[in-house]
């Protein structure tokens, strides 16, 4: 199977498809928006996109192999119940034909985050319904020791106070590696966990949200079982929490190496600064470990902004200075920074990838690169 990745034109959301080359299917968050049934609406219909890319299995049921929520803003995870089965495999109805997920990736430490009495953080009823469907499945293992696929979830991260203990087969710690999706290892696959990480103490606890806490990533996909694209995921997650991974991981910066990095919070200028952009303009400070977190592309690597268009403006998200500082990032690897809303049309923007690595598919990017020039594939040395 060829692989790919689809990033869907969200506005300010992520939707991001991985293919890998067994034919597994990742999902990383969604923002499916019901504008979209409106046929005067200009807003993509995601949805039927991404149901065209989909599988059936043999009843007839439409699936992902894997879905990952790096956190549940609703942003990234609106639609949920509307096109998702939620629930007991048993109980899909092909008059609804939803989405049937085979295997949750959900962070326990995500949701105990958002704070429902501070109005910034309650969930939206798509979260909530993740976090009861995480739950459920979370229990069942819990209860007989096994899943098949529809009741399956991997959890990443470690929970409070010892609450994951009793369920270590299916928990990724912080820094693991693993290579299994559905409870089967995939040779055309690995990740390693960077985040969400525990707080070190009560007053770091009061100042991670959602956002700080969101899943952070490291996605490989392989073509004959060697790595060729090196994703870096890390939802909303802003500059505290940059700057703690590079603290945690600036003797081993190879970890952070990305051929693409999906820019966080939507290219949010707060990924790579305290000071606001609105209030400061130029004068706003970039905070250097983050910087370094963000700033290890390899040769001809993408930084992609799942965004709306990028103005000159004091917007934030997406902000204009976010942009020019990535592509400074990316000027000594001579890279590439896209913004998926800038792209011709209502398809998504698609990346191919191959034995050289990946690269944009042009029939859905209007802009061109040279022939056979791959988007990195050969790391280069970072200090």
């Amino acid at each position: 199977m060829a692989v790919k990745a689809s990033h869907f034109k969200v506005g300010n959301g992520d939707m991001t498809l991985l293919e890998c080359e067994s034919g597994r299917r990742i999902l990383v968050d969604i923002n499916i928006r019901s504008a979209a049934d409106d046929e005067a609406d200009e807003t993509p219909d995601v949805a039927k996109q991404l149901k065209k890319k989909l599988d059936r299995d043999g009843k007839d049921r439409l699936y992902i192999d894997a879905f990952l929520n790096t956190h549940p803003d609703a942003d990234h995870i609106r639609g949920l119940k509307e096109h998702f089965h939620l629930g007991d495999p048993s109980t899909w109805s092909k008059v609804d034909d939803k989405i049937i997920i085979r295997e949750m990736w959900s962070s326990p430490i995500v949701f105990r985050r958002a704070k429902a009495k501070d109005e910034d953080h309650v969930l939206c009823e798509d979260a909530e319904a993740w976090r009861d469907e995480a739950r459920r499945r979370a229990n069942k293992f819990k209860k007989e020791g096994t899943a098949e696929d529809g009741n399956r979830i991997l959890i990443l991260g470690e929970d409070v106070d010892g609450k994951t203990d009793d369920i270590a087969a299916i928990v990724v710690k912080v820094d693991e590696v693993f290579s299994k999706i559905c409870g089967t290892k995939d040779t055309s696959f690995e990740a390693r966990l960077l985040a969400p990480m525990p707080a070190a103490d009560d007053t770091e606890e009061e100042i991670l949200t959602k956002n700080n806490s969101s899943v952070i990533i490291r996605i490989d996909l392989k073509v004959s079982k060697v790595t060729k694209a090196r994703y870096l995921i890390g939802g909303d997650a802003e500059v505290a929490i940059w700057e703690r991974i590079w603290e945690r991981n600036k003797k081993v910066p190879e970890r952070l190496a990305y051929d693409v990095l999906i820019a966080p919070h939507h290219c949010s200028w707060h990924s790579l600064s305290y000071d606001s952009w609105s209030e400061k303009a130029e004068k706003a400070k970039v905070s250097e470990p983050a910087r370094c977190a963000l700033g290890q592309p390899l040769d001809g690597a993408l930084i992609v902004a799942s965004s709306k268009t990028i103005e000159d403006d004091e917007s934030d998200p997406p902000c204009i200075r976010a942009k020019r500082e990535y592509i400074d990032i990316l000027d000594p690897v001579k890279g590439e920074f896209k913004c998926v809303a800038e792209s011709p049309g209502d398809d998504p923007l698609v990346i191919e990838v191959s034995s050289v690595g990946p690269r944009i598919k042009r029939a859905a990017f209007a802009v061109s690169v040279a022939a056979g020039t791959g988007i990195g594939s050969q790391p280069l040395a970072h200090g």
